[in-house]
């Protein structure tokens, strides 16, 4: 792998955890303040013990203060966007195998897989067509698909980008794209040209981790 682009995904990755490393240590911060709070009432509770109510004349009204609320799902918002970002500036061109259907397989993962992946040892379990999106919506879609799919536990997928016969000059528009955001997506650990059948130049087949 090409030193400079590994250096690029090495970073994205590191980014990437950081952020979830800090979401995460203000959300235990959160939890430790809310913690100490309810010490400290259950504190003041015991040290005072039984007591009276005060009859309704001589009562002082003090509105409750109110607790701020943990920003849970304001945090996994975040962190889940953050996980879900490709940039559209990465070169995968040194990444890719200098194949007819310009394969990529991660580190660690011998040519033998894309020959199986090709050969449809893997069943193809579920698919994704972009035909007609945008660059922006296209992306987005292809990051939600990628990870439910690792959610639910699959291992072969098929992602249509097109072979841009509707395109101006005739040219796959995402084609390329999608081959960038995919090495990107940590799930994925190969893929290679769909057979005719599944779509040919048209679609890939994705190879993910599993669980």
């Amino acid at each position: 792998m090409n030193p400079e682009v590994r250096a690029q995904l090495e970073k994205l990755q590191a980014d990437r955890a950081r952020h979830r490393r800090e979401q995460a240590e203000a959300l235990a911060r959160e939890r430790v303040a809310l913690a100490h709070e309810q010490a400290r009432r259950d504190l003041f509770r015991d040290a005072v013990g039984p007591v009276q109510a005060l009859r309704a004349q001589d009562r002082a009204e003090s509105p409750p203060r109110p607790v701020e609320p943990l920003p849970r799902q304001r945090i996994a918002d975040e962190a889940q966007a953050l996980a879900s970002s490709l940039s559209d500036d990465l070169d995968v061109t040194t990444l890719l195998d200098t194949d007819a259907g310009l394969s990529f397989r991660r580190d660690g993962i011998g040519p033998d897989v894309l020959a199986r992946l090709r050969r449809g040892q893997w069943s193809i379990q579920r698919h994704l067509d972009l035909h007609g999106l945008t660059r922006d919506a296209a992306r987005e879609a292809l990051a939600s698909f990628i990870r439910q799919a690792e959610r639910d536990g699959l291992r072969c997928v098929r992602v249509v980008h097109g072979k841009g016969n509707g395109s101006p000059g005739r040219e796959p528009v995402l084609k390329a794209k999608v081959r960038a955001w995919l090495v990107q997506k940590t799930e994925v650990i190969a893929f290679t040209q769909a057979s005719a059948a599944d779509g040919g130049h048209g679609a890939l087949l994705v190879l993910l981790r599993g669980r």
